[in-house]
């Protein structure tokens, strides 16, 4: 295994005394980000709310966060996030908020401290684009939604 980059990251003054991120597990893929709430906010089911992490972060060039919906929440809770994966740029400096949805028939309690989402750190390539009049062909082609039948 390669040696880990270093995000550099800024806890604000709405996490006090929250963990910063870290991996769970020997071989996790994403560190939990946590609700730095002031209050118990309540999850109206099939609304959306804009849960503040209370911490920014120095993605290095080169690199992605990627932010994605924890599965237990899913599961247990029907609680997924509305732009699921949100991309964390390199450049950005903000706090990371994450936009939590409701999608049970329940109303749905986050409390502070609460895990609400994963951010994985990934390594991205930048793609020049080039108009051309006819692409390559592929045994798919223009094969969308559904196409194989399945």
């Amino acid at each position: 295994m390669s040696e880990p980059i270093i995000v550099h990251i800024t806890q604000l003054k709405n996490s006090a005394g929250l963990p910063i991120p870290h991996y769970q597990t020997d071989h996790s893929a994403g560190v939990d980000l946590y609700a730095a709430v002031d209050r118990e906010v309540i999850l109206v089911e099939g609304k959306w709310q804009l849960i503040p992490t209370g911490m920014s972060v120095a993605i290095p060039e080169g690199y992605e966060g990627q932010v994605r919906p924890r599965s237990g929440l899913a599961l247990k809770h029907g609680i997924g996030m509305l732009n699921a994966p949100g991309t964390i740029d390199a450049d950005y400096r903000g706090e990371i908020g994450i936009i939590l949805f409701n999608f049970s028939d329940k109303p749905f309690k986050i409390r502070r401290g609460d895990r609400i989402a994963q951010m994985v750190i990934a390594k991205i390539e930048k793609a020049k684009f080039v108009t051309v009049d006819i692409l390559t062909q592929t045994a798919r082609g223009a094969g969308g939604f559904g196409h194989t039948g399945r």
